[in-house]
């Protein structure tokens, strides 16, 4: 999938730009410059065309503490992406601050748009000649306030992206997720019983995205091991969170996900952001404590470790979790069941019936809060989709479902039913709507 990033000084409209499109408000807007201070990931979708974009702090010669850092996330974002939205202030005039980042964009030999953001009256059109002296061809007007100019630029984006393609349904597709040099490439290794895909211990090995078709019990898998990133130099090396977008491009062809922790290092914060990536597009989920080999008391340590998860992964409570070593292939036949079971159960199907059972039993056990001496009453539930699934209730007023109970309707359901491995939607809407 096509990558596009947007580079800029600080306060010329990145973030305005990139909520734009994606439709979403996910990147937050002050007046105050150098607020978005690391990668921000979305995905667009025109025409039936996608492409995930990257959203950069803003770039400034200044010497905050940060800055460097954000000069670093700005050159991952650059390596990653396939063409740079280089966004320009049309109200004010060009500084040390835009050629620096010109000079940056110009070594990186990439395709460049210079947007210039601003740009809502007569005159500032008139002026967009100006920008060419930044030596790149393509300069595009635009204003993120008024929305004006988007439709030209997301014709210019998408002129050369094929539209999807459906998607083979009979091929259980899984990914490989993870921070680099956790064991991806091992684990899938381990699992193929054969060296197909290159295998090191040098973190970023793994350019591009690799398909591996396979067959398992007689049924054909399809797995997916994620890249890492073009290594210069030793900035690089301790940067997290570059593995972002080609996660996020895996799971998007994905069916399960398989996190994969270190159990040398341990969990970070990195492992979590993973994770949420996967539960947001509804797959399902399996958590690998790889490099099981190197705990000396397996036994002992399985029960902190179980504490650690519970504790780092309170939004994946669903989750199962397999200990194994790729390396030596101890319990390696401990993940492909695992890998299954999410999968059946993303696409389980439940019976009306059988729902209204378990919610009615649960409304009777414990009624819903009364609020300004209302209260919530449930008429109807159904199952409304599947991948993941996603259960509907047909209620009185849904402004007044509280999240607690809401919680405690969605514990109701997974206790009844095994939903092991995906997350699940509930939808509230009042009766009667559409």
């Amino acid at each position: 999938m096509k990558t596009i990033c947007l580079i800029g000084k600080p306060n010329v409209g990145k973030s305005s730009i990139f909520n734009r499109l994606i439709k979403e408000k996910k990147s937050i807007i002050l007046d105050t410059p150098g607020i978005t201070r690391d990668r921000i990931y979305g995905q667009v979708t025109y025409k039936n065309k996608k492409f995930d974009l990257i959203d950069t702090g803003g770039i400034d010669l200044g010497k905050e503490n940060f800055n460097e850092d954000i000069k670093v996330q700005a050159s991952l974002a650059i390596d990653e992406s396939d063409v740079i939205l280089f966004v320009i202030d049309g109200k004010t005039e060009l500084d040390s601050n835009d050629y620096k980042i010109r000079d940056m964009l110009i070594k990186s030999n990439k395709k460049v748009i210079v947007l210039v953001n601003k740009i809502d009256n007569e005159q500032r059109v008139n002026n967009i000649y100006n920008y060419y002296e930044l030596g790149f061809e393509n300069i595009m007007p635009i204003s993120a306030e008024h929305n004006l100019g988007f439709t030209k630029l997301l014709e210019e984006i998408t002129s050369d992206i094929l539209e999807e393609e459906e998607k083979d349904e009979d091929i259980l597709k899984f990914c490989i997720i993870g921070r680099p040099n956790v064991g991806k490439s091992s684990l899938i290794n381990a699992l193929l019983n054969e060296d197909r895909v290159i295998v090191s211990n040098i973190a970023g090995t793994t350019r591009d995205a690799i398909d591996t078709r396979f067959t398992y019990d007689k049924r054909d898998y399809i797995a997916i091991d994620t890249a890492g990133i073009r290594k210069k130099g030793k900035i690089y090396e301790n940067i997290e969170k570059y593995s972002l977008i080609r996660s996020m491009r895996a799971i998007e062809r994905s069916d399960v996900c398989l996190l994969v922790i270190d159990a040398v290092t341990g969990i970070i914060e990195h492992d979590k952001h993973i994770a949420s990536y996967a539960t947001q597009k509804g797959k399902g989920i399996v958590l690998v404590v790889n490099k099981w080999d190197t705990v000396e008391n397996p036994n002992l340590d399985i029960k902190k470790w179980q504490k650690d998860i519970a504790n780092n992964f309170q939004f994946l409570t669903y989750a199962n979790v397999v200990f194994l070593s790729a390396l030596t292939k101890k319990r390696i036949h401990t993940l492909m069941p695992e890998i299954v079971n999410a999968y059946n159960n993303n696409h389980k199907e439940i019976k009306t019936s059988l729902l209204n059972d378990v919610i009615n039993d649960a409304v009777a056990l414990h009624q819903p809060p009364s609020y300004k001496g209302k209260r919530l009453k449930i008429y109807f539930v159904s199952q409304t989709a599947i991948c993941p699934p996603k259960f509907t209730f047909q209620v009185n007023n849904k402004g007044l479902i509280h999240f607690s109970y809401e919680r405690y309707l969605e514990n109701a359901i997974r206790k009844n039913f095994d939903l092991q491995g995906t997350p699940i939607v509930l939808q509230f809407k009042n009766k009667n709507e559409k």
